[in-house]
């Protein structure tokens, strides 16, 4: 029997695959369960406009990730932190301090886990930063560290 899977199955297929599996397994637990359904034409037809729709939804998605990367781009973020000798900071600058400072600043909310700061900025001046706002998409944000009091 011919079945659409609606979810992962360990061992026989993913979601929105399209198998053929032995009929008992079918009814008795597949269809059951939840986990699949039966490969009709009308099923298959609204399978393949759901996945038109999904990969629609993505193309949008990275569209609006190159636009804010644009942006972001165009942007250098200030901080102020205390400093010693040498330019060295005392504490250093995180990411979530950096994600807060663009939503003040900017009114631009990115989430402090997309911002890859691999180290803690922890000296005064420029310093590039990766933005990873979608998996085919980085920005480089400009974030400018300063004497503050």
């Amino acid at each position: 029997m011919k079945v659409i899977f609606l979810k992962d199955v360990k061992g026989k297929g993913k979601k929105g695959e399209i198998k053929n599996v032995a009929d008992g397994y079918a009814h008795n637990f597949l269809l059951k369960q939840g986990l699949a359904k039966e490969a009709t034409q009308a099923n298959m037809s609204s399978l393949n406009a759901q996945k038109k729709k999904e990969e629609k939804m993505a193309e949008e998605e990275l569209e609006q990730a190159k636009k804010l990367k644009e942006s972001l781009e165009k942007i250098t973020v200030e901080l102020s932190a205390k400093s010693g000798e040498g330019g060295r900071l005392f504490g250093s600058i995180t990411s979530k301090q950096i994600a807060e400072a663009l939503q003040k600043s900017h009114n631009l909310k990115i989430d402090k886990r997309k911002i890859e700061l691999h180290d803690a900025i922890r000296a005064l001046g420029y310093t590039k930063v990766p933005v990873k706002l979608h998996s085919e998409v980085t920005a480089s944000l400009n974030v400018h560290v300063k004497e503050g009091n």
